[in-house]
Formats: C-alpha cells, sequence, structure tokens
C-alpha cells in the first residue's frame, strides 16, 4: 500500500495537469450571452493554435491563441454568422488555423501526403525484399546455361578445393 503522504502531491499534479485546458480561456474572454459564448466555445474548437499547432484555440493558453478567441468573439458579438466568422480567420491566417482545413488543392500533400509516404516505403521495401530473389533466379538461369563440359570442370574445380 502506498503512504498517504505521496498521494496528496500526486493528486493536486493530477488536478493541475487535467484542469490546465480548462483554464486556456480567460474570465475577461467570455461574453455576456450564454448562447454567444457557446457559439464561440464550439467554434474556437475548430481552430488550432499556430503556436502550438496541436492544440485548438479553446485549449491553449498562447498568448496568439488568446488573441484568436478574442477576435473570434469580436466577430460574433458583431453580427457575424458562425460561417462568416470562421471565413473572417481563415482569410487572415489561411487553412492552417483550422484543425480539418478542406481538401482543396494547396491542401492536398497535407491531406495525401502521409498515404503517399506510406506507398513509397512499402515499394521501396517490396524492391529490397525482390532484388535478392531476383538476383538468385538469375543465378540459377546462369547455372542451367552451362555445357556439360563446363559443369564437369565446375565440378572438378570445387572436388579439388574441398580435398585440399
Amino acid at each position: 500500500m502506498v503512504p498517504r503522504r505521496f498521494l496528496a502531491p500526486f493528486a493536486l499534479g493530477a488536478l493541475l495537469a487535467f484542469s490546465a485546458p480548462a483554464l486556456a480561456v480567460e474570465p475577461d474572454e467570455i461574453l455576456p450571452d450564454p448562447a454567444q459564448e457557446t457559439r464561440a466555445r464550439d467554434l474556437s474548437r475548430h481552430l488550432r493554435c499556430v503556436v502550438c499547432q496541436n492544440q485548438s484555440i479553446d485549449d491553449s493558453n498562447a498568448e496568439l491563441a488568446r488573441d484568436l478567441r478574442v477576435l473570434l468573439r469580436e466577430r460574433i458579438e458583431a453580427g457575424d454568422t458562425d460561417k462568416a466568422a470562421m471565413d473572417y480567420i481563415v482569410a487572415r491566417y489561411g487553412n492552417f488555423v483550422l484543425l480539418k482545413p478542406p481538401v482543396q488543392l494547396d491542401t492536398l500533400f497535407l491531406w495525401f501526403g502521409p498515404g503517399l509516404v506510406l506507398l513509397l516505403a512499402l515499394a521501396g521495401y517490396w524492391m529490397l525484399i525482390r532484388k535478392p530473389q531476383a538476383k538468385a533466379e538469375a543465378d540459377a538461369g546462369r547455372a542451367e546455361a552451362l555445357t556439360a563440359a563446363e559443369r564437369e570442370e565446375l565440378q572438378a574445380i570445387l572436388t579439388k578445393g574441398l580435398k585440399s
């Protein structure tokens, strides 16, 4: 059993670690209208923090994420629809700011690049495996091409080498 004195620091550390994303949206950012705040929170979950890159701006404590949250809330307060607010931010920061960017010409590698790299790796692996087999088959074909006299000479050389 673990002594209780070790549990308190562990519990406090776990509490702080799991509550960090909840602290990302600061009280001064929250909109007075609950419906608008709900819209802002929903939209901010679809926007990437360009500093953290794998967190939404809703979860990030970075200054740029805070600026994006404030900008999004300003657009909502100004009366923008969800699409208009998102389009405004995408126009300023590009598709990279979206956690799920659309499939377009400039994002094709982002969507299909990992699959392409996997296919190239599999093709390279297949070529690596296939090469020794092809060489063995070619060597076997050359052995069959020997004449009877060449086979006897080869056998004599091998026999002589084994006796020495």
